[in-house]
């Protein structure tokens, strides 16, 4: 580690990438190609396929310098990453994150040369730039001594540094997009976004924006990239995949223009036909997905991580809109795998801000591998959230009661200790009908839930949460007085969010 400084260096101490003799700036995708070729397995699809040391975020080793204060050593660690800048063999790429007026920033990556790989994944997630100046710059070093990420969110810089990990450069420049976002009185989502077109009685057709919160393999890109089976002239599109940005004027901005970073471990070509057929194109890029000698690719097989990714184009996918901003949000959904949890439940805005703080979920391999499979809770199902969590939950519900936005908590995992399966094909019957408003609610006294009286084309008597719990209530009751605790816990939560446990 370098010589402690007074103040830490930061991305404008490294000089203009165009005229550094050590930086290759902005090689084009078949030169990226052709500069990870040693590591590259061509798959039987004619795309490459890599495998990366690191297979998950380092969430532990994450530090920010809003939310935690930076000693001598971490300002040593960034004054590294920007030696690392200036001294390696690199290669510099600019992106746009986002495309919105009001939204949309200039990120610059710079990854050594020897690990285009990375490169080369993050760039067909993005759109090139413009030509503009970056607002976010991030340095990747993987070969660095020891694993750390030091963000410094108001000068927009990330130090990535012992971690070869494509996941940690996506999401640098994403967690400072919501970051500006939630200055700009908007709100940064871990979100998909869709626009289901649909008939209204009298014919005429009519849009509905719908957001799904959710954590990485919860089901968040299956619904947001589903096309609900829906015949012309409605339709379904997805918006966007991952991350986006609510507006204060109802409008929700996307993030990635070029491509999705999906799980591959399950991809099902009869559940998933427009994600399989993206993930199985040439244009794919492969992450620790299990690929033969021959190029034989298998989506289930989890030889390298459970985490197993693919970088796909939007271009790929019949589902994807060719815009990615939602011009007006009318449902947000809450993904949630919780048994105690019907398929669907209506909330009302104190509702609703509680279950962004609760962010009820299950671990998954891309957060933390050795818990994967454990229930927990991520404010507003976000790991990436620079700030007040408590004020994230303040600021979601005063613009979901300003915008009169509807909200649903919405399981795809099981019902009961009988473990009844709430399937895509059901999820799926759900989103539709919500976006047709042929939906009819009823009070449910016993769970305390505004839950379906009926959902056309599903029978909703058979995922009644108390007929396929032993001892609902004391069970029900435990996980209220669980989640009073937690939201207990969030100093700058307002009461009337506290009070609005269900």
């Amino acid at each position: 580690m370098s010589e402690t400084r007074a103040e830490p260096r930061t991305a404008e101490d490294i000089p203009d990438p165009t005229r550094a003799s050590n930086v290759r700036y902005d090689p084009s995708l078949e030169e990226l190609r052709e500069l990870a070729s040693d590591d590259e397995r061509t798959t039987e699809f004619g795309s490459p396929a890599y495998v990366s040391e690191f297979r998950s975020r380092s969430a532990d080793e994450t530090k920010t310098a809003v939310d935690e204060e930076f000693t001598a050593a971490d300002e040593a660690l960034l004054t590294d990453a920007v030696d690392a800048a200036t001294s390696r063999e690199m290669v510099c790429l600019d992106r746009l994150v986002g495309r919105h007026p009001e939204a949309t920033f200039c990120c610059r990556l710079y990854v050594p040369t020897d690990y285009a790989r990375i490169a080369l994944s993050w760039a067909n997630l993005f759109e090139p730039s413009d030509g503009r100046e970056p607002d976010f710059v991030t340095v990747q070093d993987p070969d660095y001594e020891e694993t750390a990420i030091r963000v410094l969110p108001d000068e927009g810089f990330t130090a990535v540094l012992g971690s070869d990990y494509t996941g940690e450069a996506k999401k640098s420049f994403l967690r400072l997009f919501m970051y500006r976002v939630k200055q700009q009185g908007g709100l940064g989502l871990h979100a998909g976004s869709k626009r289901v077109r649909v008939e209204d009685d009298d014919g005429d057709l009519r849009d509905v924006g719908q957001v799904f919160l959710g954590l990485s393999a919860t089901g968040k890109s299956t619904l947001t990239s589903h096309g609900l089976w829906l015949e012309e002239p409605e339709e379904a599109v997805m918006v966007q995949d991952d991350v986006c940005a609510l507006l204060p004027d109802g409008s929700v901005a996307g993030s990635e223009g070029e491509g999705l970073f999906i799980k591959t471990i399950g991809l099902d070509e009869d559940e998933q036909p427009g994600l399989y057929r993206a993930a199985t194109h040439e244009s794919a890029v492969l992450e620790n997905v299990a690929v033969d000698d021959d190029g034989s690719v298998d989506f289930d097989d989890d030889q390298y991580t459970a985490n197993a990714r693919a970088i796909v184009r939007r271009d790929q996918l019949d589902s994807a809109a060719a815009e990615i901003d939602l011009e007006r949000v009318d449902q947000v959904f809450f993904i949630t795998r919780n048994p105690l949890m019907p398929p669907v439940a209506k909330l009302d805005e104190d509702e609703a801000a509680a279950a962004f703080m609760l962010g009820e979920s299950i671990e998954t391999s891309a957060g933390d591998p050795s818990r994967a499979g454990e229930s927990i809770r991520v404010v507003g199902t976000n790991p990436f959230i620079v700030g007040s969590p408590g004020e994230e939950g303040n600021r979601f519900r005063d613009l979901i009661a300003d915008l009169e936005v509807d909200c649903f908590v919405i399981n795809t995992g099981y019902v009961g200790d009988e473990t009844v399966d709430v399937g895509v094909r059901e999820s799926v019957t759900i989103l539709t009908e919500l976006a047709r408003g042929t939906v009819e609610w009823t009070d449910d006294d016993r769970t305390g839930l505004t839950v379906p009286a009926s959902v056309p084309g599903l029978d909703v008597e058979q995922f009644r949460v108390p007929d396929h719990v032993e001892d609902y209530d004391e069970a029900a009751s435990a996980l209220r007085e669980e989640r009073l605790e937690y939201l207990e816990s969030f100093d700058d939560l307002d009461d009337d969010v506290v009070g609005a446990t269900y």
